[in-house]
C-alpha cells in the first residue's frame, strides 16, 4: 500500500524531516570536528536517562527492587536491582532499548495528534526529575551507595538537574514553533540513539563477552544475547512504523 502523508500532517513532517537532517549532521560531523559532538551530548544524556528510567519501571512494575540509577559521563548508564525469575529478568532487561524507542515513538504520535509541545516538554522533564531525585540520590543512599559511588551519583544528580532545567526553560519560555521543534528534535534523537545503542550492544554480543543487557538475557533463558538484540531491533523497527503511520 503506497504511504502518503495527510495534508493537515505536512507541517509535523517537515519539522521531523529539518529535525532528522540537523541529527544526521551533527552525528556525522561530530566524528570530524569533536566540539560539535558536544551540542548533543546533553541529548545523548537525556536519552541515558530514558533508557535507565524504563530499567526502573519494568523493575518496580515486576514487583522487584531499584537499589541505584546511573548515568556516566561518556553517555553509559546502569540500573542496579534485585530481581528474581526470568520473566522478571526478561522484561527489565529489554525495557531499556524498548523503552527508548517507545518515548520517542510516542513523541511522534503526540505531535501529529497536536497535543501541547510544551506539556510534553514538562512531563520529560518530570520524568528526569523523578529519576534523578528518587533513584538517583534517595535509593542509592538508603543502599549505602552498594555498587555506586559518590562520585557517580554526583554527575548522575548535576547531569539530571542541567537537563531538568533546560527541558522545563524551553517549555515555559521558547515560543511554540520553537517548542514544537524541541518536541520533535527530541523524538528524533531518541530514536536515532536507540537504534545507535541496538548496533552497538549488536557488536558487543557478536564479538565480545562485555556484560550488556543482551548478555543478562543470555544468562536468563540460555537464549544467545545476539538473538535477543535482533529481537530488540525488530520490536522497535515496528513501533517506529507504527509512529510513523499515524502521519498517513
Amino acid at each position: 500500500m503506497k504511504y502518503k502523508v495527510a495534508e493537515d500532517a505536512r507541517p509535523q513532517i517537515y519539522l521531523l524531516l529539518v529535525a532528522t537532517v540537523l541529527s544526521v549532521g551533527l552525528w556525522l560531523l561530530s566524528g570530524y570536528i569533536p566540539l560539535i559532538g558536544y551540542l548533543a551530548y546533553p541529548i545523548r544524556l537525556f536519552a541515558t536517562f530514558i533508557h535507565e528510567g524504563s530499567h526502573v519501571l519494568a523493575t518496580l512494575i515486576t514487583g522487584n527492587t531499584v537499589q541505584s540509577l546511573s548515568v556516566a559521563s561518556d553517555g553509559s548508564g546502569v540500573v542496579w536491582s534485585q530481581s528474581s525469575g526470568w520473566f522478571s529478568q526478561l522484561l527489565i532487561s529489554s525495557a531499556g532499548y524498548i523503552g527508548t524507542t517507545t518515548f520517542g515513538a510516542a513523541l511522534l504520535v503526540w505531535m501529529r495528534y497536536g497535543y501541547s509541545s510544551r506539556a510534553a516538554l514538562f512531563a520529560s522533564a518530570g520524568f528526569v526529575a523523578v529519576v534523578t531525585v528518587v533513584f538517583g540520590i534517595i535509593a542509592p543512599v538508603l543502599n549505602f551507595f552498594a555498587n555506586v559511588s559518590v562520585q557517580t551519583q554526583a554527575f548522575t544528580v548535576i547531569a539530571g538537574i542541567v537537563l531538568v532545567a533546560a527541558l522545563a526553560a524551553i517549555a515555559r519560555y521558547a515560543s511554540p514553533k520553537w517548542t514544537n521543534f524541541a518536541l520533535a528534535f527530541l523524538a528524533i534523537q531518541c530514536l536515532g540513539n536507540a537504534v545507535f545503542d541496538l548496533l552497538n550492544v549488536l557488536f558487543i554480543s557478536a564479538t565480545t563477552s562485555e556484560q550488556s543487557d543482551a548478555a543478562n538475557m543470555a544468562a536468563a533463558t540460555g537464549i544467545p544475547s545476539v538473538v535477543w538484540v535482533f529481537i530488540w531491533m525488530g520490536v522497535s523497527i515496528a513501533m517506529i512504523s507504527l509512529g510513523m503511520r499515524v502521519y498517513a
